[in-house]
């Protein structure tokens, strides 16, 4: 429900209008006056629905802000920005991904689709775990290839640190959208 309400305010106005309008209609149809008060209850549901998915930001819409965050830092080539979604007890990931990054000139880093994010809030800390593919224009810092368009499929687990409720990146792997691992796929995964 929270899903619902929260991330999906359109499909929640959807099923609270069509409750208004049996209401109304039951109301025409009978006479009674309650079901006519209910259905203008209900659509002025509708508006608070919209609002609170306004002002309510759930774990999955938090990971999608900090992958898009993340992308712009990519983009801009700001390797420290970029690497900030990185949980500050995992020195070596980010050495890794300072190092991955460090061999490129990126114009561009665009998320295509997140395919899923699957939010595990039974652990602890609560983890989650994210498929998606992008695709990032990218150069050789070494001079070993010019601009090439390069898509690829990232998976990311995120941890939800306990002391300031904020997710960070504990693992990454990215590989080709279809295949196993090429050239540009991280060592050691």
């Amino acid at each position: 429900m929270t899903t619902l309400l929260a991330e999906r305010p359109l499909i929640l106005s959807l099923m609270l209008a069509a409750l208004a309008v049996a209401c109304v209609y039951g109301w025409l149809q009978t006479g009674k006056r309650p079901l006519g008060i209910a259905g203008i209850a209900l659509l002025s549901l509708i508006p608070v629905a919209w609002i609170v998915s306004n002002y309510w930001v759930t774990d999955r819409e938090r990971i999608r802000e900090l992958i898009d965050e993340t992308a712009a830092a990519v983009e801009a080539n700001d390797i420290e920005r970029a690497v900030q979604v990185i949980g500050k007890r995992q020195a070596s990931l980010a050495a890794r991904a300072r190092a991955e990054l460090a061999n490129y000139e990126f114009s561009e880093a665009r998320v295509n689709q997140i395919q899923n994010i699957k939010v595990n809030s039974s652990v602890t800390p609560m983890q989650a775990d994210v498929e998606l593919n992008v695709t990032v224009t990218v150069s050789s810092r070494r001079g070993q290839f010019a601009s090439i368009r390069v898509p690829r499929r990232l998976s990311l687990r995120f941890e939800k640190q306990t002391d300031d409720d904020r997710w960070v990146v504990v693992e990454y792997d990215h590989r080709p959208v279809v295949g196993d691992r090429d050239a540009f796929s991280p060592t050691g995964s």
